[in-house]
């Protein structure tokens, strides 16, 4: 009785693991793959521009040194207006007084007059005008100038024709890697765009004090900019 019972849970037991479906695995192997990052440029030309000159006027008192640069910021701003520059275009940048001290030893300083300062910045989409209004804006008065920038207004220029560089040269690396491999590129799994392109401007150096040019227009070359775009792809590898 005993045999007969073990023979039939032995046959039991066997029965019920051979209807039982194969464990299948929790995760896939990961696929084989290989990251490249892409490249690509752009040449775009500046279409605004932007400068920032100034009035710079000392007198013994506050009054006279601000009525004197009162007068000749006044003859800068017609000047700029009557050369073409929009009021849209142009906005006070700064405006400042400062004491002028003279220090000598065991006393207090003494003021010895008052500097004023009074600077302008303008912005315009007109990048042939740039060394023209530079010039009227010196011609009126301006006897301080920190210099002068070329920009790209709408970064978004040749952003289609960048990113597709981009990728080109990402797939051209990846296919090189992966022929020295021995493998085959298969599909794109994961693209990623870099940080937005943002050009920096392009200064142009102008440094004026107390001086006034004898040239008709102030001689400036807007030149280029490059914009730069990157892409990351993760790729199959076959």
């Amino acid at each position: 009785m005993k045999t007969f019972l073990s023979a039939f849970l032995m046959v039991a037991a066997t029965a019920t693991y051979a209807q039982s479906p194969a464990p299948s695995p929790l995760f896939a192997p990961p696929a084989e793959t290989v990251s490249v990052t892409g490249l690509g440029r752009t040449t775009l030309t500046p279409d605004r521009y932007t400068f920032s000159v100034g009035v710079q006027t000392i007198a013994p008192t506050v009054d006279a040194a601000v009525t004197e640069n009162n007068q000749r910021v006044a003859s800068v701003l017609a000047a700029l207006k009557r050369a073409g520059a929009d009021e849209k275009e142009i906005r006070t940048s700064n405006f400042s007084i400062y004491p002028q001290q003279v220090y000598e030893q065991g006393q207090s300083p003494r003021i010895t007059g008052y500097q004023v300062s009074n600077n302008i910045t303008v912005t315009r989409d007109k990048v042939t005008d740039a060394g023209k209004l530079l010039q009227v804006a010196v011609t009126a008065g301006v006897n301080v100038s920190s210099g002068l920038q070329f920009l790209v207004s709408d970064p978004t220029r040749g952003r289609d024709q960048g990113l597709k560089a981009a990728v080109d040269d990402a797939r051209s690396k990846a296919s090189l890697l992966a022929q020295a491999a021995g493998r085959t590129l298969g599909r794109a799994l994961t693209i990623a765009e870099g940080s937005a392109p943002v050009p920096p401007p392009r200064p142009y150096g102008l440094q004026m004090t107390m001086a006034k040019a004898d040239t008709a227009e102030v001689p400036v070359e807007a030149g280029t900019q490059e914009m730069t775009y990157t892409v990351s792809i993760v790729y199959e590898l076959r």
